[in-house]
């Protein structure tokens, strides 16, 4: 991080030589393993071990189904909807990938399905495997509610020694260089919209000082607790932003989005066998490290802080209903977002809108605003949808901070403030330096080789859980104690 200070023109380059390795090398790793963790869901989700309680066995579900539903959906809502909600749909629609080219499929609905593809049941599975190694580790075993413990059945006492160290430093490492993704990707966005709607200058110098104003009030969110600050954000976050998707529903093609979400939904499953295993390795892997790669990483880094937050959550709720809500849940409501968002704007692109196609194909970070000036109210709307970024800006860098920081504190549920400040100012940091090294390509590449680590670990969480859950199927049938 401080080579990106210091030598940031020469960062930019070995960024850029870097994510070329990790793709030419990794591509296998990464498809092979999460399509294996896709897999896995569906063996807890129709397999023998669907009974088991998370907790006790008499224990009942922390959370009415309706609250644990609205919750897991709060989990799938962040900056990256906002940032690529647009964008990525308009990419994919005017720059087909090679070899990514579906049967039967039009430009749009290709486009929207390498969409659902990186934003769908891949991604949940990698928080369902953490999710529930640390839900079942926790509750049903009383282990302490850090990443280590949940590899208790394979290493037994060397997970509280160095070992467990090193499982935990992985976890850290990787939700630190998610989380400053995510926040990259938003301040540059907030930078685009005040650009965009107020002639404020769009360069490095004032993302970083934007950086910096919203680090310090996600440093006293974090110093508030979870009960407060937090939680108040959370909740704000969530009423914004669907009053933004709303206004986008209504204003649109209303009827024509809703066609397209099922049309969509089955093109995606028809093509999810052949897109879960494509590796480029016969066409050009260029796409593939800016893309599938790059979301791989990113949602393997962020695995820790959402597994964390969904295992928190979960108490009391068997492993099929685990698996099932948070495999489904989610994903339904973000394909909804991505099709409100990406088919209303192909759909202007259609009508003759090029202004909104070249202003993606210059700068992805100011396609939000560009498409909202198709509708009335854009100022109105642009404003909104700042707002909503510099929220989920907040939420995400003090949700994260109180992660790491219940990690870093040996799995404690309240953990020392002084930490929850050091970790908010560090996120901050790295986003910052980050962008200032290498820009976007810089954190994509940081996502992406955080997530080579802690991949590994999970894949162990699979062998770790079959193995627990094995031993309950056993209990059960009186084979063993």
């Amino acid at each position: 991080v401080l080579l990106s200070v210091f030598f940031h023109k020469r960062m930019g380059t070995f960024f850029n030589q870097l994510n070329a390795f990790i793709t030419d090398s990794f591509s296998w790793l990464y498809i092979g393993g999460v399509a294996l963790l896709l897999l896995f869901c569906l063996l807890l989700l129709i397999g023998p071990y669907g009974d088991v309680k998370i907790g006790p066995d008499n224990e009942p579900p922390a959370f009415k189904f309706t609250s644990w539903m609205a919750m897991l959906f709060s989990a799938g809502m962040g900056i990256g909807l906002l940032f690529y909600g647009v964008a990525e749909p308009v990419t994919h629609f005017a720059n087909p990938p090679e070899g990514r080219q579906l049967l039967g499929a039009s430009l749009a609905s290709n486009a929207m399905t390498l969409t659902y593809f990186h934003w769908g049941f891949h991604a949940w599975s990698i928080y369902v495997v953490v999710g529930l190694s640390l839900a079942l580790s926790h509750f049903r075993y009383g282990r302490p509610l850090s990443i280590r413990y949940t590899l208790y059945p394979l290493f037994g006492k060397k997970v509280e020694g160095r070992v467990g160290d090193v499982i935990d430093i992985i976890a850290v490492v990787g939700t630190l260089f998610g989380i400053a993704t995510s926040l990259g990707l938003g301040v540059s966005q907030v930078n685009s919209g005040l650009s965009h709607v107020f002639g404020i200058p769009n360069n490095a110098n004032v993302q970083v000082l934007l950086i910096g104003v919203i680090t310090a009030f996600a440093t006293i969110s974090v110093v508030t607790g979870v009960n407060k600050g937090i939680r108040i954000l959370s909740e704000f976050n969530i009423i914004m932003a669907l009053l933004l998707m709303l206004f986008v529903f209504i204003s649109g093609p209303t009827v024509e989005i809703l066609d397209k979400y099922v049309q969509n939904l089955g093109v995606y499953l028809q093509n999810i066998s052949r897109l879960t295993f494509h590796t480029a390795a016969r066409s050009e892997s260029e796409w593939m490290g800016s893309w599938t790669l790059f979301y791989w990483g990113w949602w393997i880094a962020w695995s820790p802080f959402v597994g964390m937050f969904i295992a928190r959550i979960s108490k009391g709720r068997t492993v099929r209903e685990f698996v099932g809500g948070v495999l489904f849940i989610p994903v339904l409501m973000t394909f909804f977002w991505m099709t409100v968002f990406g088919e209303t704007a192909i759909s202007l692109i259609n009508a003759g809108n090029t202004h909104l196609l070249e202003m993606v194909d210059d700068n992805v970070a100011v396609a939000l605003f560009v498409f909202l000036e198709s509708f009335p109210l854009s100022s109105l709307t642009s404003i909104l949808a700042i707002i909503v970024i510099i929220s989920f800006f907040v939420t995400s860098s003090d949700s994260g901070s109180f992660v790491m920081d219940m990690i870093t504190a040996g799995g404690k549920p309240n953990p020392p403030v002084h930490q929850k400040v050091y970790w908010a100012v560090l996120e901050g940091l790295v986003a910052a330096a980050l962008l200032y090294g290498g820009g976007l390509f810089a954190l994509q590449t940081a996502a992406i080789n955080a997530a080579l680590f802690f991949i590994f670990v999970i894949l162990l969480m699979v062998i770790s859980l079959r193995r627990e859950l094995e031993a309950e199927r056993k209990r059960k049938k009186g084979l063993i104690k």
